[in-house]
């Protein structure tokens, strides 16, 4: 017997990685608090000194590559795999060692996990049944979530007759069925095809607002991760590596592994100037202010998006100086901008991959093999820590 979806109601905390302060947030009150969390499975370190504050009703997103560790930190909410050491509370209440029963949440998985011998009206009031309510009102609360996930007539159903929206649609409705404190998101969209997912997650959002509900979910899809998150929490080995809304997870990320991993990114290697310009080849360009010393080795970072594109012969004014001459060399069209692969002898074997609007491409009369001009803006050139070497 599988049992009911449980109920479990989290504080929160801060993160931190190492010496990294914890992380706090700004407004609400505390939920779901993790602290100092461990999980090791045999010799392998699974989650490694985790720290992390969540607020009432926020919507977070766990987010990282596979193996990173942010199911096994859902589960350990969840208590489906307990932690080696650490606390988890929930509402102020130390629940680290509880049960999933004895902790108030609602769960959806990837695989929906709904009963196929069972309605869907039937595998919606399955957790109802357990927690003693009567008949009626547990035909009216059946009937309420129906609508709520805009399947009203679709109760007598079983799963297998509904499509994989549809039927993830009921999960949902299920998890949320005894009114949980938390819902916790185990990659739920995954499985379905692009365009129901991006529906789905839309709906799944405008849900989670109407509720008022705590979620945090998993997932590796960063456009996911970025349209329905209050926060993200970005997770690499063990560790979480930033925490912030989708905003500042973009457009400030805090190392070179979270400007890598969240959508696209130049990395080109540099040396620190005078006044802490990077050193590109033999030209120096401004950039954001860092700590690292004249004459360290770095990675200088900018997005495709961010770059300015000038006809070839523009002269820069002294407010951006941050210019370079190269060669136009491809050109991709991806529908709504033009990708423009650019070479400069300077940067050596580098590669600048820039993306230009339509409109910019028509205007300035852009083609493969032609030279140009391109901005680097100051306020969107990066500099972060060369990776280790592994």
């Amino acid at each position: 017997m599988v049992a009911a979806p449980t109920v479990c109601r989290l504080v929160p905390t801060k993160l931190t990685k190492g010496p990294r302060p914890v992380t706090h947030i700004a407004s609400g009150d505390l939920y779901l608090s993790i602290s100092n969390l461990w999980k090791a499975f045999g010799e392998f370190l699974a989650l490694k000194d985790i720290s992390l504050d969540i607020n009432e009703g926020e919507f977070i997103c766990f987010l990282g590559p596979s193996g990173c560790g942010k199911t096994t930190l859902l589960r350990a909410i969840a208590g489906l795999d307990l932690q080696t050491k650490g606390a988890v509370l929930q509402d102020g209440k130390d629940v680290s060692n509880l049960p999933p029963s004895e902790r108030d949440f609602g769960i959806v998985f990837q695989s929906y996990a709904l009963f196929p011998n069972l309605t869907i009206e039937k595998n919606i009031a399955f957790g109802l049944e357990n927690t003693g309510r009567g008949k009626a009102e547990i035909t009216a609360r059946v009937s309420e979530l129906l609508e709520l996930v805009g399947l009203p007539d679709q109760g007598s159903k079983y799963p297998a007759q509904l499509s994989g929206g549809q039927q993830q649609r009921i999960a949902l409705a299920r998890a949320i069925a005894t009114k949980p404190g938390l819902l916790l998101l185990d990659e739920p969209l995954s499985a379905l095809d692009a365009k129901v997912r991006v529906h789905l997650r839309h709906e799944i959002k405008e849900l989670q607002r109407k509720l008022g509900v705590t979620t945090v979910m998993v997932t590796h899809d960063q456009e996911e991760a970025l349209t329905m998150a209050d926060r993200i929490v970005v997770m690499n080995q063990g560790v979480i590596e930033q925490v912030g809304s989708p905003t500042e997870i973009y457009r400030e990320p805090a190392n070179l592994f979270v400007a890598d991993f969240i959508g696209e990114m130049n990395q080109i290697t540099s040396a620190v100037a005078a006044n802490g310009d990077l050193s590109l080849g033999s030209t120096a360009f401004s950039c954001i202010a860092h700590d690292f010393a004249q004459g360290s080795q770095v990675v200088a970072a900018i997005r495709p998006e961010d770059i300015i594109p000038h006809e070839a012969g523009y002269q820069p004014g002294a407010d951006n100086s941050n210019c370079i001459e190269v060669q136009l060399e491809e050109m991709e069209f991806l529908g709504s901008f033009w990708r423009c692969h650019l070479r400069n002898e300077g940067f050596g074997n580098s590669e600048l991959i820039a993306d230009f609007s339509i409109n910019a491409v028509r205007r300035l009369e852009l083609a493969s093999g032609k030279p140009m001009i391109v901005e680097l803006p100051e306020d969107r050139l990066m500099a972060f820590a060369q990776p280790e070497a592994n």
